[in-house]
């Protein structure tokens, strides 16, 4: 699935699932929702317009999971929320290179100090999938170039 389609839809809202929903509960909705729309489990005389909205609700459920069920693809998809979410907020303050950034043994992350005094801190892990990071302090934003 490309996951640039990924964010036009709110895959949790689908799930009728917080966004801070363990994969237990995440599964539990999941489980329900997918008996309820299962075209076995509809009535016979239903109308077909009907039908076929059950029919769809059922695809995007499945679509939903394929993406929450497995831990890769959503994190993938929480990041590019998240950086979705960073993009509404405002412009970008700077633009800075990993190299540009002081490295933390500890928690194997990099950091860079806001103009604020806050910090900008993006983990080891998630170092090549991020490219917004926002000031833990204040609402600025920088952009993350991986290349100079």
């Amino acid at each position: 699935m490309a996951f640039d389609q990924t964010l036009k839809k709110d895959w949790y809202s689908i799930l009728g699932a917080d966004p801070s929903a363990n994969m237990s509960d995440l599964k539990q909705k999941y489980q329900k929702l997918i008996l309820l729309y299962h075209p076995d489990k509809q009535s016979t005389d239903m109308p077909a317009g009907t039908m076929e909205e059950c029919m769809q609700k059922f695809i995007e459920i499945d679509q939903a999971w394929k993406i929450l069920g497995n831990e890769e693809t959503k994190k993938l998809y929480d990041l590019q929320r998240h950086e979705a979410e960073l993009r509404s907020l405002g412009p970008i303050d700077a633009q800075v290179y990993l190299e540009e950034m002081s490295w933390n043994k500890d928690d194997e992350s990099f950091s860079l100090t806001c103009r604020c005094g806050g910090k900008y801190t993006v983990s080891k892990d998630e170092v090549e999938e991020v490219n917004l990071i926002s000031c833990d302090t204040c609402s600025l934003i920088v952009e993350l170039l991986h290349q100079r």
